[in-house]
């Protein structure tokens, strides 16, 4: 998935098909989640949607810390027909639906909104957390249950789903370094622009986190005996090598390595050279008409390449 593909997670009880107690039909929507080496969430019974451009690109696996919660579903007259509906349902087929549908009607004409539990079920808390709440519950207008969703817990929502492109590690010389040659790196195809998801309850709030590139480190897969690390000077996506661009005129890269030793003495007779590129974090949220900014931890995401690095060698004639 790329660009501004929007991902919309719906739920069986945002559709009116999950009831307490109930058989649950096959979700037709499907589910936010990235394959491969990208993660994602997995929204279960839920009304929220994910959309940006953030979706689809490598994860740092961050987690909800609270992983369910219960979020608004139905009102009282959708409820008690739609708990009739499935009661009858399930007797024409011979099944025993056990629901007290006083439970339901009682709430009729009341002001309020029936509550589902929803929850995050790519985290490996997620279903215990959902299991340990009552699968719907009344609330009044204008309160919220406890464990009702947060606009902190949507903000997690969308961080979860955050992800950033893999580095592509691109290097000059590119096949093979040699001692005291400056070897730069940079990224191959990595865009600057930053990277974002938003997580939107319908009509209540909505929290977007956005991730900008901000620097790379180089390690250089040896120690500072056999290696000198230029890494202040790589920016975002680093500095492709130009002629003449050699640091002060002494052959050093501006962002990049200086191999002291070759490598033929190594597993492999290579260095693994690690490049990371870190991204700053940063949240907004929206409730009521009011924003509210959110901090969070930079996401680093972290590639490989091997170095070979020979001698140069030199004949020397009498």
């Amino acid at each position: 998935m790329s660009g501004r593909t929007a991902i919309a997670v719906t739920s069986l009880l945002a559709c009116g098909m999950l009831a307490v107690g109930g058989p649950a039909a096959a979700d037709p929507h499907g589910e936010a989640f990235q394959q491969g080496n990208t993660a994602g969430v997995k929204l279960t019974n839920s009304k929220i949607g994910l959309s940006g451009n953030g979706l689809g690109g490598k994860s740092d696996g961050y987690r909800m810390p609270r992983p369910c919660w219960y979020e608004p579903n139905s009102s009282a007259d959708d409820m008690r027909n739609l708990q009739a509906q499935q009661k009858k349902q399930a007797a024409d087929a011979g099944l025993d639906y056990d629901v007290d549908l006083n439970k339901f009607g009682d709430k009729v004409g009341e002001e309020g909104q029936w509550w589902g539990v929803a929850y995050d079920a790519s985290n490996p808390a997620g279903p215990s957390c959902a299991a340990g709440l009552e699968p719907l519950v009344w609330v009044p207008e204008g309160t919220t249950p406890a464990g009702g969703i947060t606009l902190e817990q949507l903000m997690q929502i969308a961080r979860a789903a955050l992800t950033v492109p893999e580095p592509k590690i691109k290097l000059s010389p590119d096949a093979k370094s040699y001692v005291n040659l400056g070897t730069w790196v940079w990224l191959d195809g990595a865009e600057a622009e930053p990277r974002s998801v938003t997580a939107t309850l319908p009509g209540v709030m909505s929290a977007t986190v956005t991730a900008t590139p901000d620097h790379l480190e180089i390690k250089p897969g040896t120690g500072a005996d056999r290696a000198e690390v230029y890494d202040k000077g790589c920016g975002a996506t680093g500095k492709p090598y130009t002629k003449g661009a050699d640091k002060d005129g002494e052959g050093k890269p501006e962002c990049g390595v200086v191999y002291l030793r070759s490598s033929v003495d190594q597993p492999g007779k290579i260095y693994t050279l690690t490049v990371t590129s870190v991204w700053n974090v940063v949240g907004n949220g929206t409730q009521g008409g009011q924003a509210v900014p959110f901090a969070y931890d930079p996401i680093q995401v972290s590639a490989t390449r091997d170095v070979p690095v020979g001698e140069v060698q030199s004949i020397v004639k009498n």
